[in-house]
């Protein structure tokens, strides 16, 4: 581990995970709208995805769809569309308004709710991109498989912790309750970030 600075390595996985996008707001939807049991379980899924990103990243899936363009393309075609039909859904729950408020707040099952979450992450972008150079940048050619290890592992139980320490915080009583007083407004917002992190995914050039 002489030449990987760990620190420095979770410190940008760290700003990656906390920064705002499809994955913090999925979670702070699903747990103020669902409660904290489907909101832990789509962190979950959030989590696996990220862990899949970042092992395939480490063994060189970087590498193999930085020589074949067009994987990473379908990619972010399909995550750009999820993203579209995810904005689609919130829109008509803010269209809807009061109507829909208890059935807004009915818990969905853990299970597609953590289906939902593992979507999300494995056609995000963004995620591909981070682990990409995250390994490529920050971890020298010929490291051991047990310093590897180490990093992933290491990168997992942080993203483990930020993602359900989210759902934490927004199945909160007072996130809850604001957002069943305010749920036309939430909805509105998620709808209008989840539209344009589709379009930014559509019209971002990679080179």
């Amino acid at each position: 581990m002489s030449d990987i600075n760990l620190p420095v390595i979770l410190f940008a996985a760290f700003l990656a995970s906390g920064s705002p996008g499809p994955a913090t707001l999925a979670i702070a939807g699903t747990s103020m709208g669902s409660g904290r049991r489907a909101g832990l379980a789509l962190a979950s899924g959030v989590t696996t995805g990220s862990f899949i990103w970042s092992v395939s990243a480490a063994f060189g899936l970087g590498a193999v769809m930085a020589a074949n363009v067009w994987m990473f393309e379908i990619i972010r075609y399909i995550g750009a569309g999820y993203l579209a039909w995810l904005a689609l859904k919130s829109a008509r729950s803010a269209w809807a308004g009061s109507k829909l408020v208890a059935k807004a707040m009915a818990p969905t099952t853990p299970l597609r709710a953590y289906a939902k979450g593992l979507a999300l992450h494995l056609t995000n972008p963004k995620a591909v991109l981070f682990f990409g150079a995250l390994y490529a940048i920050g971890i020298p050619p010929g490291t051991s498989p047990d310093a590897l290890i180490t990093v992933i592992l290491a990168i997992g139980f942080q993203s483990l912790i930020m993602f359900h320490l989210y759902a934490l915080i927004f199945s909160s009583k007072p996130m809850t309750s604001a957002y069943t007083s305010a749920k036309r407004w939430f909805e509105g917002f998620f709808a209008l970030a989840f539209g344009a992190i589709a379009f930014k995914v559509l019209t971002t050039r990679i080179d």
